[in-house]
């Protein structure tokens, strides 16, 4: 059966699966793009170089740094510089709070992708059901069994099927990527933080 055929065959909801693979790949491509980008720089080599600079008291250099590098835990850390002077609990909550503005902007359309992957088999599986309801409707309407009368709706309930796994399982494999990667950068920015209130302590001190 090629490609066209089983479209054919599987009627309304290979049509709706076909759209869900679609919306899913296009997210898929779009976060991996923006997760690696925004994961070029590397946590520990950064903090080191944002302590040296702090510890000579060149903070407009250490600000300079967190600009360059397009990152969530650099936002973190710039923004906890910024308040360098001020008092620790202002700072905190201040880089706790670009903590979840940067967790909302990683997980961005992930639920979408989480949502086709649960789903799409069961959409799968009502075309299934579709498909052998005609089964027997035609069935009935010809008086009698054999194959050449159910062959088109079993051919249906197998074909929204096979589309339906095939449009989950990757998209529960991305999900379960991105909620990891999501993890790393928020593990990268808590620590992040927690360094930089120990230097902004040390300096205040």
């Amino acid at each position: 059966m090629t490609i066209w055929q089983m479209l054919k065959s599987g009627g309304l909801t290979i049509y709706i699966l076909l759209a869900c693979s679609v919306l899913s790949l296009a997210i898929i491509i779009e976060r991996y793009i923006y997760y690696r980008r925004r994961s070029r720089a590397k946590r520990a080599p950064f903090m080191s170089k944002i302590s040296k600079d702090l510890e000579k008291g060149n903070l407009v250099k250490a600000l300079d740094a967190c600009k360059n590098i397009d990152t969530p835990f650099s936002n973190v850390v710039y923004s906890g510089l910024n308040l360098s002077g001020h008092n620790e609990m202002l700072i905190s909550n201040t880089m706790e709070r670009e903590i979840s503005i940067e967790t909302i902007k990683l997980e961005k359309y992930t639920s979408i992708v989480g949502t086709i992957g649960s789903t799409a088999v069961y959409i799968g599986l009502f075309g299934t059901v579709l498909g052998i309801i005609r089964a027997f409707h035609d069935i009935a309407a010809a008086g009698s069994g054999g194959i050449s009368v159910v062959i088109s709706g079993i051919s249906e309930s197998l074909a929204c099927t096979a589309m339906g796994l095939c449009v989950a399982v990757p998209a529960v494999i991305a999900y379960n990527y991105f909620i990891k990667k999501i993890d790393n950068f928020i593990t990268d920015m808590e620590l992040c933080a927690s360094e930089t209130m120990d230097l902004l302590t040390v300096k205040q001190k």
